[in-house]
């Protein structure tokens, strides 16, 4: 996938942790977006899904713009969180993970889906905490037949635009199936080449007490969780294109 992808389909889902791992989705979310809104990129929630103390367990978004493959293709992979959650009366540090997924976005014709393995539903989309955000339903479910993939789309006014993002969503996803099945017929080395991100992998701790993140895969440690949780994420994208070089 060259580096000149300039969409992708962030995927953020709550890990281990409870409801305080939800709140970690949530912080994620937050950076990734003040992150998009400092580099002018477009970021289009496509789908969420919201926990009871306004965090996500689930949460999706196209992000557009130039160069966005590429600064954001390192984020893949499991993130950890140790601190003090706000749930927690005896202060005991807690540790909480949330899984990041970057899936470029495929043009359609890199990647037929034929309308007879779509099956569709539309429904209401709901916000956050549950109000009803749309009287009309124009989100739009898809589920791919031949995979059982479910997507969605919910943010969106139009019917129609919620299932071109949905299909874009689903494209995506449907490609990545297919590099990591032809990553492994060509064997580990390949694979490497290939850039299949391994999401079980722990790329990255936040760690509050101590102030510091850590990136375990250039073993680099960074300071200011706040300051990198606002956006400003430039110093570690930075530190991965120089380790490209």
């Amino acid at each position: 996938m060259g580096s000149d992808v300039n969409k992708v389909i962030l995927e953020i889902r709550a890990g281990t942790g409870g409801e305080e791992a939800s709140l970690f989705a949530g912080d994620l979310a937050r950076m990734y977006q003040k992150y998009a809104g400092r580099r002018g990129w477009q970021f289009t929630i496509l789908d969420f899904s919201v926990s009871s103390v306004r965090g996500y367990k689930t949460f999706i978004v196209e992000i557009g713009g130039e160069g966005v493959y590429e600064a954001l293709r390192h984020e893949s992979g499991v993130h950890r969180v140790q601190r003090i959650p706000e749930t927690e009366r005896a202060g005991r540090v807690h540790t909480s993970t949330a899984s990041v997924a970057i899936l470029p976005e495929i043009e359609p014709k890199q990647l037929e889906i034929k309308p007879q393995d779509l099956e569709l539903t539309l429904f209401r989309s709901g916000g956050p905490g549950g109000q009803n955000v749309n009287k009309v339903e124009t989100a739009v479910r898809i589920r791919h037949i031949p995979t059982g993939i479910v997507v969605a789309s919910q943010n969106e006014r139009s019917q129609a635009r919620n299932r071109e993002l949905a299909t874009n969503l689903l494209r995506a996803k449907l490609y990545e199936i297919q590099r990591e099945a032809e990553a492994k017929k060509l064997g580990s080395m390949r694979k490497e080449q290939i850039g299949s991100a391994e999401r079980a992998e722990k790329i990255r701790t936040y760690n509050f007490p101590e102030d510091r993140i850590t990136d375990h895969r250039i073993g680099k440690k960074f300071s200011n969780i706040g300051k990198i949780l606002e956006g400003d994420l430039d110093k570690i994208i930075q530190m991965f294109a120089k380790e490209a070089k």
